[in-house]
């Protein structure tokens, strides 16, 4: 009987598991969501949170004992910098399974598996994207109005 085995093997022996986890947190870090298979998702959620409660005690062992894990020294950096500091008022729960539906191979279901502040990024990133888009197409309308000038010139010097 199971009784008390609560770790998920995912067919994988223990190095193999521990590496395929902590590459999943380092990816999560790296790109605040990542689209995945449910199993693996449930998987990595508490090593994930367990890393971020790592990165709001923010000393040097924990730091430490964060890369022992993640052997991996800008995502260490960038959980301690940027993560943890953005869920400092927040008591666990800091990330989000957002389930998708089925892979079209083999039909196993598939998560995203992001940070639960991350809309708040990705809305500001938005933002950002269609102003800089706003402003490029301004500054080509601008280009593209004083090339029609200079071309209307230039048939008009012709011309006389």
């Amino acid at each position: 009987m199971r009784h008390q085995k609560k770790r998920v093997k995912l067919g994988r022996k223990a190095e193999h598991r521990k590496a395929l986890l902590a590459n999943q947190v380092c990816s999560l870090i790296e790109h605040q969501r990542i689209r995945t298979t449910l199993a693996k998702a449930k998987a990595v959620r508490p090593l994930a949170e367990k890393m971020v409660t790592l990165g709001k005690k923010a000393s040097i062992h924990a730091r430490r004992t964060a890369f022992a894990v993640l052997r991996q020294k800008d995502a260490v950096k960038k959980l301690f910098d940027e993560i943890a500091p953005r869920t400092a008022d927040r008591n666990g729960g800091y990330t989000r399974i957002v389930k998708l539906g089925q892979r079209k191979g083999d039909a196993a279901p598939i998560a995203y598996l992001e940070w639960v502040d991350a809309a708040l990024l990705v809305d500001q990133e938005i933002d950002e994207a269609v102003e800089k888009k706003a402003r490029k197409s301004k500054k080509e309308d601008e280009q593209s109005a004083g090339a029609e000038k200079k071309s209307k010139k230039k048939a008009a010097a012709t011309a006389a």
